[in-house]
């Protein structure tokens, strides 16, 4: 048995404490969390595990083998390198760290102790995300052209992070995941309508490599919770809506093709005609899996410790969507601004 530490018991942590009680070959060892409430809130869920105040101890503690942090962003760079210095693995909650430069020193002690260092991109391991993966892998969407993403609702206000930090970051994971060309570039805009709140609206345009663009909208303050994904191929079309209870995503044989037409007219250097063809075929639901992603991603983390795998969101892929984040916020300090990331690599 695996024992796992959570540090955090406030919004998302109670949900990881239940995911590893309740996963094969992993034990709930320890929970921390600064907040009496929360405190009494876990040792009343979870008698047999031990209740700290100070995250200090429960990375000390020789029961603990790995560490999951489920804090507020500003603490996870700090914590996740003590766990990983006291010989603890590491799963984070998303996202990793608060720069491309602490996730990378976060990669490079995992790496340096061999250590499993795994991010909280829960979405990966929905039924739904692990079906739109397989269906661009396996060829069904054809070249990628565009991925069109709206994620937009009414709170939770942050107060360390602005929209595209804590919204953003689901579809960054979640591209990077599905979709194999590399961003390029990245511009963002964006504003703030709360006093004392960092940005609450953005949109977000990135320019992948093969010519494909992604668009993200992301606000706090919108009436309707709206959480749906176009993905669009010169084959067919993915509809992904999470809000939708069992047809989360939709496959449409529909699209545009170039077909070859020859003029009638004898002139020699009479050239090809191009013609659009409108492809309008047939729609299909694919059979999702509807096993709890959370549950999914626990296991998976349990699997490449033992194992010594790479997980699927492991810290490399943590530190490509950190340093999104930072070229994204950096154009929205620059009204727009395309951010060359290989520039930004450079930099680093």
């Amino acid at each position: 048995m695996i024992g796992i530490g959570v540090i955090g018991y406030g919004y998302w942590g109670p949900n990881l404490a239940r995911c590893i009680s309740e996963a094969e070959r992993s034990e709930l060892a320890s929970i921390a969390d600064f907040s009496p409430a929360a405190r009494k809130r876990a040792a009343s869920r979870y008698p047999a595990a031990r209740i700290e105040e100070n995250w200090q101890t429960l990375v000390s503690d020789p029961r603990v083998d790995a560490v999951v942090v489920a804090t507020p962003t500003r603490w996870h760079f700090e914590i996740a390198l003590a766990a990983l210095r006291s010989g603890k693995h590491v799963l984070i909650e998303k996202p990793m760290a608060s720069s491309s430069r602490e996730a990378a020193i976060l990669i490079e002690e995992a790496d340096r102790r061999g250590l499993t260092l795994m991010v909280d991109h829960t979405f990966v391991y929905t039924g739904a995300v692990q079906k739109i993966r397989s269906l661009i892998t396996d060829g069904a969407v054809g070249d990628v052209y565009y991925y069109d993403s709206t994620r937009i609702n009414l709170g939770l206000f942050q107060s360390d992070v602005n929209v595209i930090w804590d919204l953003a970051v689901h579809d960054l994971a979640i591209m990077d995941f599905v979709i194999d060309a590399r961003p390029l570039a990245v511009s963002a805009t964006g504003a703030g309508h709360i006093p004392g709140s960092p940005e609450n609206m953005a949109h977000i345009t990135l320019y992948l490599e093969g010519g494909a663009t992604a668009h993200l909208n992301v606000n706090w303050l919108a009436p309707v919770k709206i959480r749906r994904t176009l993905i669009g191929g010169s084959q067919r079309m993915i509809v992904y809506d999470d809000v939708e209870p069992s047809e989360k995503v939709k496959v449409y044989d529909r699209g545009v093709s170039i077909a070859e037409e020859s003029g009638s007219t004898t002139k020699p250097d009479e050239i090809h005609r191009m013609l659009l063809n409108y492809r309008m075929g047939d729609v299909w639901v694919p059979q999702l899996s509807v096993k709890e992603a959370l549950l999914t991603e626990i296991e998976h983390f349990v699997t490449c410790i033992e194992n010594s795998k790479k997980p699927l969101t492991g810290g490399t892929s943590g530190h490509r969507v950190v340093t999104l984040l930072e070229g994204a916020t950096q154009s929205l300090k620059r009204r727009g601004y395309p951010v060359e990331l290989a520039e930004m690599k450079a930099a680093s």
